[in-house]
């Protein structure tokens, strides 16, 4: 019995530390102000990776950020490597230093975020399409701000618990 609660003990100090936060990236640089990096005309490229890191889709978006004081709207438009389109109106709220959250029509709930340094955080669940069902599935999107016009996003996807794949995107943003 000893024996097993030092190896739980051990587990849950190792699980526990591993973690990694928003907060260890306040000191990276350049510092992502989402509100001034989420305004005016952007595009991203990025792909789905199933659990196997087979690339089952391509896309490209193309948005557009408006920001009136706290409360933002980012509008996009996907176009994917089999043709189809969708399209997301994300409204975003930032409700303290470097926290947001954020609806859209195919979000569950409400997203939350937050921002320390180059890094940005964003939690949601998102009611998602798969030919004629539609699943809950979590995203934990990691974004990192590299220069004025390039941020890197990885988000990996979740149902029940179980790890669904990943998303890649790199946004571009042209100098206003």
């Amino acid at each position: 019995m000893k024996g097993l609660i030092v190896m739980m003990s051990t587990i849950g100090f190792i699980t526990g530390c591993s973690s990694v936060q928003v907060k260890d990236y306040q000191n990276e640089s350049p510092k992502l102000v989402l509100e001034d990096y989420l305004r005016g005309d952007l595009e991203a490229h990025g792909f789905f990776q199933d659990r196997s890191g087979l690339i089952v889709k391509r896309f490209k978006v193309r948005m557009k950020g408006t920001w009136n004081g706290d409360v933002g709207v980012l509008d996009e438009d996907f176009e994917y490597s089999d043709g189809s389109k969708s399209k997301r109106v994300w409204t975003l709220k930032k409700t303290g230093d470097g926290k947001f959250t954020g609806t859209a029509s195919d979000v569950v709930g409400e997203a939350r975020g937050e921002a320390a340094g180059n890094a940005f955080r964003w939690k949601y669940t998102m009611d998602l399409p798969v030919g004629d069902k539609s699943y809950h599935v979590q995203f934990d999107d990691w974004m990192y701000l590299m220069n004025d016009e390039v941020m890197l996003n990885k988000s990996k996807m979740y149902k029940l618990g179980i790890y669904l794949g990943e998303v890649t995107l790199v946004f571009l943003r042209r100098p206003q």
